[in-house]
């Protein structure tokens, strides 16, 4: 905590990381791992723009409302340091990711029905858990689980994928999460020294970041992808010659 500035939210009592405590506001613990989700909503709310406005199925109007409160609760989870605001940011984070499995592997499920009702019970019966039980490294685990499961169908999309622009999506969405990841095992393995530079590079705010874009690159590729399984000849657009989005032409009779 910087010297002179108090903490509106009292002790911390969740898992703290490397930047300095109320450095520039009593009312946020952790300025640049706050501010730093404002990208990951704006990207979310371009995303679901665009998939309410070219009418594409309702599970990515919810992926990207997901990946806007996951954002959100990791801003009240930053600018307070308390455990159960912890648990409002790795909670969705979990839900997020069974999202991801549904979009992935619910087109060739047989048993429509069966995979969303164990998705949703398997959510709620997490939420429920994690509100009861501590615990720091079984969730990290849990997580790494369930982005694994999603490894296998992201690349069978991506090498059946012809389209170059489409590809470049699935390669800026591997960048991304490898850069991200390396930010994040830096400002965590390295903070003891970094608490000692004069400059702090924000490694976990630099995360956020990344996993903003990475949210919004993998979102994008699973519409393309989704839209050509539909038969809505899906294109990939850049807005302004460089930013990215999906434009499909569905048929007349649709």
């Amino acid at each position: 905590m910087a010297d002179g500035i108090s903490s509106f939210w009292g002790p911390v009592t969740s898992a703290d990381w490397c930047e300095k405590n109320y450095v520039y506001s009593s009312y946020i613990a952790e300025f640049f791992n706050t501010i730093s989700n404002i990208p990951s909503i704006l990207l979310a709310l371009i995303g679901l723009i665009n998939a309410l406005r070219q009418r594409f199925e309702k599970r990515f109007s919810i992926l990207n409302i997901s990946n806007m409160i996951l954002a959100i609760g990791s801003m009240l989870y930053h600018s307070t340091l308390q455990r159960m605001q912890q648990q409002g940011d790795e909670t969705p984070m979990v839900w997020e990711m069974l999202l991801y499995f549904y979009i992935l592997y619910s087109p060739d499920w047989h048993y429509r029905s069966t995979m969303p009702t164990f998705l949703f019970l398997y959510g709620a019966a997490f939420a429920v858990f994690h509100a009861l039980v501590r615990f720091g490294i079984g969730f990290k685990v849990h997580y790494a689980i369930l982005c694994l499961l999603c490894i296998p169908r992201m690349y069978k999309y991506y090498i059946y994928t012809k389209d170059v622009s489409a590809k470049w999506l699935a390669k800026l969405y591997v960048g991304t999460i490898f850069l991200g990841s390396l930010c994040w095992l830096l400002d965590r393995i390295l903070c003891c020294d970094i608490s000692q530079w004069y400059f702090n590079p924000q490694g976990h705010a630099l995360w956020h970041v990344f996993m903003g874009f990475n949210s919004y690159f993998a979102n994008t590729f699973l519409m393309f992808c989704r839209a050509q399984q539909l038969g809505w000849n899906p294109k990939v657009v850049h807005f302004m010659g460089f930013f990215p989005y999906v434009k499909v032409e569905k048929p007349k009779t649709q």
